[in-house]
């Protein structure tokens, strides 16, 4: 009996440590899953639903809208209390890009009213109105051109440039706002390892998925937190091109990470980040504190959302992203 009454206290303790290590971090968020998007409270229920298809990126609007893809080349800001579609913008037909290739990655609303869109394809970044009307055009540099990958997430940062992840070069470029010309280039580093196909836990490479440019200190340029896409890790990185902080595969304990795709930085400095394609059990999405690489929270939703749940983005909380 002692030894009954000594294991069921350890066993309560574990479940008390358990809970307390997400106890202070609960988020709502919006998440694409396999043929979904959602809104999942901070209590992990269903606040909205829909039917919608595979997506890239997607951005909460003040009014409630979302900004996002349609297929493969259209961006829509839709409603998503209704479902209606309130603006769009069609890239394979608009501004010169009529019988050609087009797929869309990467979408930003900005701050004047315009929306940035990344053309893969075209190979090109451009900055249009509510009307259509093309306004701004950037080249983009791409050694490895396809219309699949010539980029994923790309962002108008703060010193309006462009900070674009490559995938198919395995590269994050930053483009000036003013000029177009690559100002700054990062390749993801293999780590002496060889490329592996697939996308799940076994596979291996550097196709980044998304860069943020942290704030700076002194004047000086941040750093770069950029996701390895299959390279399964984040890594922070100088303007010199130095590596100061790093996560990989296995550093998680009980977390295997895959595909790591978005990232947010809260105010707090921890990092939000989506691990697809990681299969039953791995968790969906996964907050640490960087400073300690400790998890303080997780949401395993791989049998509501399936394991293609490439994009999210946090509700109600200022991120950088």
């Amino acid at each position: 009996m002692l030894r009954s009454a000594c294991l069921s206290i350890f066993v309560g303790l574990c479940c008390l440590l358990t809970a307390s290590r997400f106890a202070q971090a609960q988020h709502a968020f919006v998440i694409q899953g396999e043929n979904e998007l959602a809104l999942v409270q901070a209590d992990g229920k269903t606040g909205w639903e829909l039917q919608w298809g595979g997506i890239h990126d997607l951005h909460l609007l003040p009014g409630g809208t979302i900004l996002l893809q349609r297929g493969s080349h259209e961006v829509v800001e839709l409603d998503p209390k209704t479902g209606k579609v309130v603006w769009s913008y069609d890239s394979a037909k608009q501004n010169g890009n009529a019988g050609k290739p087009v797929e869309v990655h990467a979408l930003q609303p900005l701050a004047d009213g315009r929306v940035m869109i990344a053309e893969s394809g075209p190979a090109r970044i451009i900055e249009v109105d509510r009307e259509g009307k093309l306004h701004r055009e950037i080249p983009l540099k791409v050694e490895h051109p396809h219309p699949h990958t010539d980029t994923r997430l790309a962002r108008k940062i703060a010193n309006g440039n462009y900070l674009v992840c490559h995938e198919g070069d395995g590269t994050v470029r930053e483009y000036s706002g003013e000029t177009g010309k690559v100002v700054w280039e990062y390749p993801v580093p293999m780590f002496g390892k060889t490329a592996k196909p697939g996308h799940g836990p076994e596979a291996f490479g550097n196709k980044t998925f998304a860069a943020v440019r942290l704030p700076g200190r002194d004047g000086k340029p941040g750093n770069t937190l950029l996701t390895t896409g299959n390279g399964h890790g984040l890594l922070e990185v100088t303007p010199e091109k130095e590596i100061v902080w790093e996560l990989h595969q296995n550093d998680l304990p009980g977390i295997t990470l895959a595909w790591v795709t978005t990232v947010e930085v809260l105010e707090n400095g921890h990092y939000v980040f989506g691990n697809c394609h990681a299969g039953p059990g791995q968790p969906l999405l996964i907050e640490i504190d960087p400073a300690t690489k400790k998890v303080v929270w997780e949401f395993k939703g791989y049998d509501r959302f399936g394991n293609n749940a490439s994009n999210s983005q946090l509700a109600g909380v200022k991120t950088l992203r």
